[in-house]
């Protein structure tokens, strides 16, 4: 009886940190137990419980009503639909149907000229206004402006950056580079 009442309790204890761990939100909706876990042992990271926005068809991610953290791989399907306040916007800028707020502005303006409207952006920098081709490479763009870059996520610990023609993430046992 002793060792079935201690098993209980170790159940019940390991239910409850997995339930403690199990506290990731993504585009208002909870992400199941499996998806977490597929997807930090896909990546080889530990998604932080919180509330997030992702932008499926671009790749850009941040905290709930807040702006663009970094960018992840697009087409994941993880969350419900991006909503137009996910980063509690007013810029009258949207970038695919999210209002950008101003600090995603003042980025995109280092590199090009912002006007309000909506806008498509994909995972390879190609974007254009809603319902109409390409007009504007943000990779290209960034590249040609010059420079070099360097930024590291806090939240993350993911950093990321640019010199020339060269692009680069660092991450906690990974990096990538891209020419």
């Amino acid at each position: 009886m002793k060792t079935k009442i201690q098993t209980t309790v170790i159940l019940l204890l390991f239910s409850m940190v997995l339930t403690a761990q199990n506290q990731v939100y993504v585009n208002d909706q909870k992400v199941s137990l499996k998806t977490l876990q597929t997807l930090q042992n896909s990546y080889g990271i530990k998604i932080q419980n919180g509330d997030y926005w992702y932008d499926a068809r671009c790749g850009a991610w941040g905290l709930d009503k807040g702006p663009t953290l970094g960018f992840i791989p697009a087409g994941l399907r993880v969350g419900g639909s991006l909503k137009a306040n996910a980063s509690n916007g007013r810029s009258n800028v949207f970038v695919n149907g999210r209002e950008l707020p101003s600090a995603d502005v003042r980025a995109l303006q280092r590199i090009i000229k912002v006007v309000p409207g909506r806008f498509w952006l994909d995972a390879k920098g190609n974007g254009g206004y809603e319902g109409y081709p390409s007009t504007f490479n943000l990779v290209y763009l960034s590249r040609r402006k010059g420079g070099s870059s360097f930024y590291r996520n806090s939240y993350t610990g993911i950093g990321a950056g640019s010199s020339g023609g060269t692009s680069y993430v660092i991450g906690d046992g990974f990096s990538v580079i891209t020419d």
